[in-house]
Parts: structure tokens; sequence; C-alpha cells
């Protein structure tokens, strides 16, 4: 794909990327992979970091048009 036949969403993918992290005192995790390894992964993650102790959450997913999901989850660093 040409970068003059991109779509809007890979744009605002590829500019995203290039941004620093926000300063709001999360921690956030990005992992690609396949349907079900993604689930097991976030329930991992879930499983690890309570969500009533580190407020952890899926901040953002996506299904690829390979089929995989990419997830962005957040959580506190520390539980309070």
């Amino acid at each position: 794909m040409r970068s003059t036949d991109a779509r809007p969403r890979d744009l605002a993918r590829k500019h995203a990327s290039r941004r620093a992290e926000p300063e709001d005192g999360f921690r956030r995790e990005t992992f690609t992979l396949p349907r079900e390894e993604a689930r097991a992964h976030a329930r991992d993650l879930f499983a690890r970091y309570p969500k009533a102790a580190y407020m952890t959450e899926i901040e953002y997913w996506e299904e690829l048009p390979d089929g995989r999901i990419c997830v962005t989850m957040r959580r506190l660093p520390a539980a309070d």
C-alpha cells in the first residue's frame, strides 16, 4: 500500500505510536495476538492485577484484517 493509499485508521495508528505515553499514572501494555491467545493473556493480566485493586481495564481493542486482536490494557503500577 502506498502512503497515498493509506486508510485514515492506519494513519491514525501510525501517528499514535509516535506519541509519548500519557502521564496519567497508569501503566499500559499493548499486545497483538490471535483471538484465543489475546483472550487468555488479558485474563491472565486481570488475574495478576485485579480491577478492584489496580483499576485494570481494557482501554482499546481492535480486530485486525488478519484476524488477530490488538489490545491495550491499562492498570495502576501498585495496588492501594
